[in-house]
This record gives C-alpha cells, sequence and structure tokens, in this order.
C-alpha cells in the first residue's frame, strides 16, 4: 500500500455514470470499486468498469496515426496525417460538392466531452448534409415524439423509478443495462425497493430477461407488437373512466382525438395479434391507472422496430393520460447543473424534423442528420451528391447498422476514408487513415448528456488521470486541428474552459458551480431529487403539449393494416421472429478487446425455446444456420425456456471475423454479427430508425 494514490472518477463506458475509486502506483491500477460518496451510485458499479484498465494497457490499442498503403499499414505523424486529410477534403467537394463527404459518429462521442464540445463545429465546418450517428440505429424514435409533443428533442421523460408505485417495462432490460435514456446505477436493487416499498414491476418482452427475473410479473409479447399492446392498453383505461382533470390539463391538447383513436383497439380484438391474454391486458391496464403512481418506461425493443415513432408517443400519452406525467413517481424531467434544454430553448424550431430528405431512399431527416440505413445506398448509387469520402467518428457501423455485409461492399468503393478511433475494427480497416484518440483515463471528463437522463440530479468532473505521451492526441485536439485546417479559423479555448464558461448559466446560481467547486468535491455534488418542472419547459409554438401529433395520427394508418394482415409469404419461408439482447459485460461491439470483461462462456449463442428445439430436433450446443432475406450466419444453440416459441435472440456487437482487423481478443471470441441478418430497408418508416426486432429468418441445421 505504501505511496499508493487514489483517483476518483465517472466510468463513462455505458450510460449508468457509475463513481469509481481507483487506486494506483505511478501508471499501474491497483483496484478499481464503486465511489460509496458518489451521490448517484453511492458505492454500485458494474463489471464494465473495470474494463477501463484493459482499456488503458490494451496492446492493440492505437496510438499514433497509421496510414493504408500498398505494403500493409505504416505509422504516420500527425503533421503528414492531417496535411493529407485536408487535401482530400478540399479536393473531393471541389470535384464532388459538399454532399460528396459522409460523416458517422458512433456511440461512444456521447460518453465523451471532447467529442461533443468539438464533434459540432467540426460537422458544420464540411457544409455536407451526408451526416450520420448511431441515433438512427438507436433512440431517434424518443426524440421525435418529445420534439412533436413538448417542443425540444432533448426533453425526453424520465422514469421516477424510486418513487413510483408501479413500473411497466416494455423491450428494456435495465436488469443488463442498468437503464438506457434513464441513467439509474444498480437498477436491479431499484426494482426490488418499488416491491419492498408494495409496488410491482411489470415486464413486457419475447424474452424471460435479467430484468424478468427480479419483476413482479413477466408477459411474453409477440415481437413488433408493442404499440398495439398501449392502444389496447389505453383503450381499458378510457374505457373505465380517467379524472377529467389533472395538473397537465390546462396545457393539453388533442386529449379528445386520442379518446376517439383508442375506441378501435380493445384488447377482445387485438389480443391474439399482441400474444397477451384480453383478461391480462385489461388488469395491467386497470392496475396502471389505479395506481398511486406508475410510470411505463419503453426502450430499445420498442424504439428500434417497424413502429418504434408510435411506441414511443404512445408511452409518453399513456403517462400523460393517467396523471403519471411530470410527477412524483411518474415520467419526469430533470434540471442538471448544465441544462442543455434549457441552454438550447429550440423555442420556435420545431420544425428541424423531415426539412429534406435522402437523395436514394427517401427517408427524413433529424436534427441535421440522415438515418443510417441508408448510408450504403448513399455511397452504391451513382449519380449527383454521391458519397465519396467518408469520416468515421467512434464507429462502428459494419456490425453496429443494418445489413453490414453491404456497408462492408459500399466502403470499399470511396475514394478515401478517415476512422477516427482507438482500434484497427471491422469498419475502420477500410479507412486510409486511422487517427486514435486518448481514451478512458486519460480524459478529462464531465458528462453533458447522461446527468440530462438521471434519475437524480447531481454533477461530478473527472480529472485526468494518467498524462498522455507526446504523440498522443485527445479527441477534442483531433477535432479542432480538422476543423481548423477547413475553416481557417483558430480556437484556443480547452474542454475546461468551455466548461467552465457553460457553468455561468446553471440553474443553480446558489451553488457556485465552477470547474474549481468540482474538483474540490471529487465525489460530485448533490443538486436533489427530480422536481416537477414541464409547464415551464414547454417549448411548442403555441405552449401546449400536443398529446396527438398528426404524423403519428397518420401513421396509424400504417399499423391498422396490422389488423387486418393475413399470414404472409415470408413468415412461411421465415418462419422465427429474430430480437437482440444486452448483457451486462457487453456494451455495443468495441468492449471485446477487453480480457476481464471477456471471461467466461461464450455469450454469442442463439436463444431458441426447448419447444422449437424439439421440433426442429435440435440439441443444446449445437450449430445451426440462421438465413434472413439479406444474409445468413451459423453459430451454436442454447436451448432456453426463457425464449418465447418462434422467436430467437441473438446478441448484438459481435462478427470480429472480418480479416485485416487488429484486435486479438476479439477475433478470438469472434462470434457472428447479428446484423448480417437485418435489413436495411426494413425500418420505421415515419422516423427512419432502423427496424431490428422481429427480423424474420429460418433456421436450418
Amino acid at each position: 500500500m505504501l505511496n499508493n494514490k487514489v483517483h476518483y472518477r465517472t466510468c463513462n463506458l455505458c450510460e449508468a455514470m457509475c463513481g469509481l475509486e481507483i487506486t494506483y502506483k505511478e501508471k499501474e491500477i491497483i483496484s478499481i470499486v464503486g465511489d460509496k460518496k458518489d451521490p448517484l451510485s453511492k458505492g454500485y458499479i458494474c463489471p464494465k468498469s473495470l474494463a477501463l484498465k484493459d482499456l488503458y494497457e490494451d496492446p492493440d490499442r492505437l496510438k499514433t496515426p497509421i496510414k493504408r498503403t500498398e505494403n500493409g499499414w505504416e505509422e504516420i505523424s500527425w503533421t503528414e496525417a492531417f496535411d493529407e486529410i485536408e487535401i482530400q477534403i478540399k479536393k473531393i467537394q471541389e470535384k464532388h460538392g459538399n454532399n460528396a463527404i459522409a460523416t458517422y459518429q458512433g456511440n461512444p462521442n456521447v460518453h465523451n466531452l471532447g467529442s461533443i464540445l468539438y464533434g459540432g463545429p467540426f460537422l458544420k465546418s464540411l457544409k455536407t448534409k451526408q451526416k450520420y450517428s448511431a441515433t438512427s440505429v438507436d433512440q431517434l424514435p424518443h426524440h421525435i415524439a418529445s420534439l412533436k409533443m413538448f417542443g425540444h428533442q432533448m426533453l425526453i421523460p424520465i422514469p421516477d423509478i424510486e418513487r413510483t408505485d408501479y413500473l411497466l417495462i416494455l423491450g428494456a432490460n435495465p436488469g443488463a443495462s442498468n437503464g438506457s435514456l434513464l441513467t439509474a446505477p444498480g437498477f436491479s436493487q431499484k426494482i426490488k425497493n418499488i416491491q419492498k416499498r408494495g409496488g410491482k414491476v411489470i415486464n413486457i418482452d419475447p424474452r424471460f430477461t435479467e430484468t424478468s427475473r427480479i419483476s413482479s410479473q413477466h408477459f411474453y409479447i409477440n415481437p413488433g407488437k408493442d404499440a398495439l399492446f398501449l392502444l389496447s392498453l389505453l383503450h381499458v383505461i378510457f374505457e373505465h373512466g380517467i379524472k377529467k382533470r389533472t395538473h397537465l390539463s390546462d396545457h393539453l391538447k388533442g386529449l379528445e382525438e386520442i379518446k376517439e383513436i383508442v375506441k378501435e383497439y380493445s384488447p377482445q380484438k387485438i389480443a391474439h395479434l399482441i400474444g397477451i391474454n384480453n383478461l391480462e391486458i385489461q388488469k395491467i391496464g386497470i392496475d396502471f391507472m389505479n395506481s398511486k403512481t406508475a410510470v411505463c418506461y419503453g426502450r430499445m425493443g420498442v424504439s428500434t422496430q417497424e413502429y418504434g415513432g408510435i411506441c414511443q408517443w404512445l408511452i409518453n400519452v399513456l403517462n400523460i393520460v393517467t396523471n403519471n406525467m411530470d410527477k412524483v413517481g411518474g415520467a419526469m424531467f430533470t434540471k442538471p447543473a448544465i441544462d442543455l434544454v434549457f441552454m438550447t430553448g429550440m423555442q420556435g424550431k420545431v420544425g428541424n424534423f423531415d426539412r429534406y430528405r435522402s437523395r436514394v431512399l427517401d427517408l427524413p431527416e433529424y436534427s441535421g442528420e440522415l438515418p443510417v440505413a441508408t448510408l450504403a445506398d448513399e455511397m452504391i448509387t451513382e449519380g449527383e451528391g454521391q458519397i465519396k469520402m467518408f469520416i468515421c467518428t467512434a464507429g462502428n457501423p459494419v456490425l453496429s447498422t443494418p445489413n453490414g455485409k453491404k456497408l462492408e461492399k459500399a466502403l470499399e468503393k470511396l475514394e478515401f476514408m478517415v476512422s477516427i478511433d482507438i482500434y484497427l475494427n471491422e469498419t475502420s480497416k477500410y479507412a486510409n487513415i486511422i487517427l486514435p484518440s486518448t481514451n478512458g483515463l486519460e480524459t478529462f471528463h464531465y458528462d453533458l448528456v447522461f446527468h440530462q437522463l438521471a434519475i437524480r440530479n447531481t454533477a461530478k468532473l473527472s480529472e485526468i488521470l494518467f498524462d498522455k505521451n507526446e504523440n498522443q492526441r485527445h479527441d477534442w485536439q483531433i477535432l479542432n486541428e480538422l476543423t481548423e485546417r477547413i475553416t481557417g479559423k483558430k480556437n484556443t479555448l480547452t474542454p475546461e474552459m468551455m466548461l467552465d464558461h457553460m457553468f455561468k448559466f446553471s440553474p443553480y446560481k446558489e451553488a457556485n458551480l465552477s470547474v474549481k467547486k468540482l474538483k474540490d468535491n471529487p465525489h460530485g455534488i448533490d443538486l436533489g431529487a427530480l422536481q416537477p418542472l414541464l409547464t415551464k419547459r414547454i417549448f411548442t409554438l403555441d405552449k401546449k403539449i400536443n398529446i396527438s401529433p398528426k404524423i403519428f395520427i397518420d401513421d396509424l394508418k400504417r399499423l391498422d393494416k396490422e389488423l387486418i394482415k393475413v399470414d404472409t409469404e415470408e413468415k412461411y419461408i421465415y418462419p422465427f421472429a429474430l430480437i437482440g439482447r444486452r448483457h451486462l459485460r457487453n456494451n455495443n461491439s468495441w468492449m471485446h478487446n477487453s480480457k476481464l470483461l471477456m471471461k467466461g462462456k461464450n455469450r454469442c449463442t442463439v436463444l431458441m425455446s426447448s419447444k422449437d428445439a424439439i421440433n426442429l430436433s435440435i440439441s443444446d450446443n449445437q450449430k445451426i444456420k440462421i438465413t434472413s432475406n439479406v444474409g445468413s450466419i451459423e453459430l451454436p444453440v442454447e436451448i432456453s425456456d426463457e425464449m418465447k416459441e418462434g422467436v430467437l435472440s441473438i446478441p448484438h456487437g459481435f462478427g470480429h471475423n472480418r480479416l485485416g482487423t487488429k484486435i486479438k481478443l476479439a477475433e478470438k471470441n469472434s462470434g457472428e454479427s447479428i446484423n448480417d441478418l437485418t435489413d436495411d430497408l426494413k425500418i420505421d418508416q415515419l422516423t427512419g430508425n432502423a427496424n431490428f426486432s422481429g427480423t424474420r429468418v429460418q433456421v436450418s441445421k
């Protein structure tokens, strides 16, 4: 213990924001444990936090720019790398136009302060409409629902799980994720606490998940039928009568329209489509409306499906009409120390959706981005506006976006590609130049995004633990250099300076927050529980919560086809529905090179119900072939009674069996990519979000 030191920081590997206590000596990490004084996580950590050590020490991590040559990858200087990228950007845009360059921002960008602060100016400097991100394979329906109902895309309701009496979960597995668009470290214990105080937790999922095991009750649902389930709940609630006035009544418009719409969706009429008994649907609806406090929470399974936009809209409607929106124990809104919703305002700018459309598939823009499902087509399809150059920042879309094989073929045809990444992975291997940034313990961090989504208002700063070496660059330095070269304008502000400026606009004036004050309080500062505040933050033009936006009402016509749909030929050819799954030790595709996280048995398996296995004469651990309309993969079967009959489950993020990468441990545990089966042409037509849940597949030995 002699000469050991202790460092406190927030883990930025997932959304949970767990506080860490790191014991170290010189540049060696001795231990990582939970920080019991952290006001949000209170000592809880998950296994992923231990990967910070692996990421720091990983011998496969890149630390200097590399260039692809005829003789293989070669190290080059930063100056040489920036010079060549600058030349290519200007040459390609001069020849083909600004939109010939496309960008993609992967999930890790929102977990890094530098990427957030300097990524925007960089994208703006390129003046291209061909911008993409992980948003459209994830949470885009949440943003569209919030934008159209409340007037701001980041005004996302947060389930007040620490004070609710009834939690209804759809398409989410917080027992493994610790919440998503819901920062709640130690979520499993919070579920148990609801039950200890006499409350109920109801889980709706095609799989009996880690969350199901600790819930009060689990109901199997047919994949992709969540919108019908929500409409049937609303039918029950209006049929049994709700209080005519709520604390939001004077701020609502469109309630009568909702009442009329849901009359057509009785549980008796559509229960067979949903897969949940009519009486059970009625009981859930009645219990929800009669509970003292209740909240409905829906995540990936309801966002990444054919009716993702409708689902997120209806979840908000359900919480509103039962008087559980902006109410303690219901769906609430945060007031973080750096309040991005308040600072950006967005008042009067409710039109930043569908202002223009993609060139090939005619998909709608959202907040200056196009749906990533069309990225490959925009590269392949010739003509004016074709993508010729691609800049990928901390992303691996070959594994994380639909129809990855198609994207691979598209990347091969580019004139030039740049990856800002710490690994030579399945996507970055197609780059001409890879620019690696510092990572994790080498960075200065304040979580701008996930404080906006946390179950409690707190503030915490993470200082740099280990200094980078002379040849490394922080992500903000890379993005800033590229921006300066494109615009010719210098930016001398550091992240610390920018953060200090933002604290001047904090709603917590009495706290006198600053970078220095947070450095002096390394465990973080508690700013209190969530409080009702929505009526002061309605950013629609008429200052009303629009409970029935026209785009969702119109999209119900598409959903109504479900009511008259007969079994299609596709269903006979591809009799199984495919869903993904999350594991506590996994986080998308980029953490499979951690020896601490990859311990244990193979996790990339196909979960299949025992009934289906018997019918197909398939035994446990037998390798099978799974085929969709776009491709096929082979994986071992894991027979499990947790699966609904007719549904298969494969985890996302695997598929490290491509040649030309340099991630040794990931390659050893390669698995297969579920996105070699998902169809880029099957999306939520309303929002453009990828449709991952319910891909039709067939099985053969």
